[in-house]
């Protein structure tokens, strides 16, 4: 099979030119492609501070205070990094009064990076040889591909497969779709139903943006000085081509995501499918109790028939934040929160993080049969998902401003004015705008 994407080499390559794009590294930072500087141990007993927005993460610092008396963790909860939490991080880095670690979705990291909020980690102890431990795709989010550079340690991720009610399928007899063209068949018969394949999510740009990412295509580039803007791609304007063919024959719905509608529509079979993250399989199970064991996962269907690209919404990572008194032992303790058993255990089952780690998901949460999927091990269809996410994804400095703009757009499509191509051009436009008033150089 022909992958629609460059090497990880190649991918390296040009990410690692994010560390120059509009960032004022401090001196004491690395530049790309050369060693971090020192990073020691402190001298006697160390006070950090984390902060995270995830449930049940404190239970998780107790375990490490519990077994690391000479390095004790302050656990600071807030919310959702875009609903506040990052422009805390911001301010207090400004103010020198910064968390030492803090959580970071991947999208957001650049944002970090150009303004020069983290700490380059690498030669913090064994760093750079945990790289080995995690997905690879998740390594080069938290590296942007530079050598002897690491800015965060993967936390979680949310590779994408397909939800879908294996009863109602079989009931109607439509084969369950494994390509996109098959998908779309699928959809006109299940309209003829009186249902819908699926919902549209004007205001989750990030889940449209996974499915870009699986078809190989790219929203923005770095080419040393410049941030390219690609919003409009030819992999990009495919998929909102068709996703628009679907919504212009009202064969999705549109439903606000995650509302009491939007469950109700999962649990009462007006929605036969749902192309989501690993951590829908919880979200799925809760907002439809009513249809436990009907629903199956399946593989994201796929733009060439025989392919096993997959795309990824979400996931977060731990981050050194600029200034931190104890690099080091901050270091650790991230590198132990991601991959050490216990840990990644406690914070799937109170927090419902999918580890990033290649351990993690040898889990007994993630081997064993789940009940509401009808005894499917459904698991193995997102590990084999993670394997598959296009490593060489790049996230550009100002997603939440961009998020905004094209989720204000699709909003006027599903109002029946436009198309989401235009919404795509739109926001593109006015992401280039935001960059330039940032001072961050655009490429012309």
């Amino acid at each position: 099979m022909q992958r629609k994407f460059k090497t990880v080499a190649m991918a390296a390559a040009v990410v690692s030119s994010l560390a120059l794009a509009g960032c004022a590294t401090a001196s004491d930072s690395a530049a790309p492609g050369e060693a971090a500087g020192d990073c020691a141990p402190s001298d006697g007993p160390v006070e950090l501070t984390f902060t995270s927005w995830v449930p049940g993460m404190d239970k998780v610092v107790e375990l490490w205070n519990e077994q690391n008396e000479d390095i004790q963790v302050e656990f600071q909860t807030g919310p959702n990094g875009n609903s506040g939490t990052y422009q805390n991080f911001f301010n207090e880095i400004k103010a020198g009064n910064a968390s030492d670690v803090g959580q970071i979705e991947y999208d957001a990291l650049p944002n970090f990076r150009v303004q020069d909020g983290l700490e380059n980690i690498a030669a913090c102890g064994d760093i750079l040889a945990a790289g080995d431990d995690f997905v690879d795709w998740t390594w080069s989010q938290v590296t942007f591909g530079e050598d002897n550079a690491v800015y965060a340690i993967p936390q979680d991720s949310g590779p994408m497969a397909m939800y879908y009610r294996a009863d109602l399928f079989e009931a109607a007899g439509i084969p369950v779709p494994t390509t996109w063209e098959e998908y779309a068949a699928a959809a006109a018969l299940i309209k003829a139903e009186g249902s819908y394949i699926t919902n549209f999510p004007k205001t989750d740009v990030n889940w449209f943006a996974g499915m870009v990412w699986q078809n190989g295509g790219q929203w923005f580039s770095n080419d040393g000085d410049n941030w390219g803007v690609e919003l409009t791609s030819p992999e990009s304007i495919e998929v909102a081509d068709y996703w628009q063919t679907l919504i212009d024959n009202e064969e999705v719905s549109a439903l606000a995501s995650f509302s009491d509608e939007w469950n109700n529509s999962f649990d009462t079979g007006q929605q036969w499918t749902w192309i989501s993250a690993v951590w829908g399989a919880s979200t799925l199970s809760t907002g439809a109790p009513n249809q436990a064991g009907n629903w199956r996962v399946a593989p994201m269907p796929q733009w060439e028939a025989g392919g096993e690209d997959a795309g990824n919404w979400g996931g977060s990572s731990t981050a050194v934040l600029k200034g931190s008194d104890h690099p080091y032992e901050a270091a650790q303790f991230a590198l132990w929160l991601n991959t050490d058993p216990d840990a990644l255990a406690m914070a799937n089952e109170l927090g419902g993080l999918y580890p990033a780690s290649k351990e993690g998901a040898t889990l007994p949460a993630f081997t064993g049969e789940s009940e509401y999927y009808g005894g499917q091990k459904i698991y193995d269809v997102f590990a084999e998902a993670s394997a598959n996410v296009i490593p060489d994804f790049l996230w550009g400095p100002t997603m939440t401003q961009t998020y905004t703009d094209v989720s204000d757009g699709f909003g006027t499509v599903l109002g029946g004015s436009g198309t989401l191509a235009d919404a795509l051009a739109a926001g593109g436009e006015k992401t280039v705008e935001a960059l330039k008033a940032q001072s961050i150089p655009v490429q012309e």
